[in-house]
C-alpha cells in the first residue's frame, strides 16, 4: 500500500533531521555554485529554515548578479505576500518563525512579476508533483506566477512518484545542491524550459 502524503512527510522530515549541520552548509554553498544556471533579472526564492536546504548563500549569489530576489512574507491567513531581499542581516523571524525580510511589502502579486520562482519542497517527483510542508501556502501562491517553477530539495528527495490531490500545484523543475537545475516537464511550446 502506498504511503500517504502524512507518512511520507514524518519520513522525509526524519531524514532531513539527521542530517548533520557540516552536510547543510555544504548543500548551501553547492547551491549558490549553480545561481548561474537561475536566469531572470527577479526571481521569487525562499529562506530555508531548520532542516530545509540552506538558501541564504544562494539568495546572496543571485542578489550579488544583480538579480532582484523576492522572498515570502507569511500572512495571518497563510498565503504570501512578498518583500525585497536585502541581504542576511536584513531578514527576521516572521510568523511560524519563517525568516523574511523586514524591508515594505509589495503585495500578494509581486510573484506574477518574477522570471522564476524558487519554492520549498519536502520532496518532488520526476512528473513534477510537490509535496510541501502541508500549509498550503504556496498553493494559494503560486496560481499568480506566470514564471516556470522550480522546486528547491535536497538529491535524495527527487523520487518517482508522489501522491497528489486537487489542489497540489506542480513544479516545472528540481534545484539540488549535486545536480543544480533540472527542467522536469515541457513548456506550453513544446521543448524542456
Amino acid at each position: 500500500m502506498p504511503e500517504t502524503k502524512a507518512e511520507l512527510r514524518l519520513r522525509l522530515r526524519a531524514a532531513r533531521a539527521a542530517r548533520s549541520d557540516a552536510e547543510r552548509t555544504a548543500a548551501g554553498a553547492a547551491l549558490a555554485a549553480h545561481a548561474a544556471e537561475l536566469t531572470g533579472t527577479t526571481i521569487a526564492a525562499f529562506v530555508g529554515i531548520r532542516s530545509e536546504p540552506p538558501t541564504v548563500p544562494l539568495l546572496e549569489a543571485l542578489a550579488a548578479r544583480g538579480v532582484r530576489v523576492l522572498l515570502p512574507v507569511l500572512l495571518d491567513d497563510l498565503d504570501l505576500d512578498w518583500a525585497v531581499f536585502a541581504g542576511r542581516a536584513a531578514l527576521a523571524p516572521g510568523l511560524r518563525q519563517m525568516l523574511e525580510p523586514d524591508g515594505a511589502p509589495l503585495g500578494r502579486d509581486a510573484i506574477a512579476t518574477a522570471d522564476l520562482v524558487l519554492v520549498p519542497a519536502l520532496a518532488v517527483d520526476v512528473a513534477g508533483r510537490r509535496l510541501g510542508q502541508g500549509g498550503g501556502s504556496y498553493d494559494r501562491a503560486l496560481p499568480r506566477a506566470t514564471a516556470p517553477v522550480v522546486a528547491v530539495v535536497f538529491s535524495d528527495e527527487v523520487l518517482a512518484t508522489l501522491p497528489v490531490e486537487r489542489h497540489d500545484r506542480s513544479v516545472d523543475g528540481v534545484l539540488t545542491p549535486d545536480r543544480g537545475l533540472r527542467w522536469l516537464r515541457e513548456s506550453p511550446g513544446g521543448g524542456r524550459r
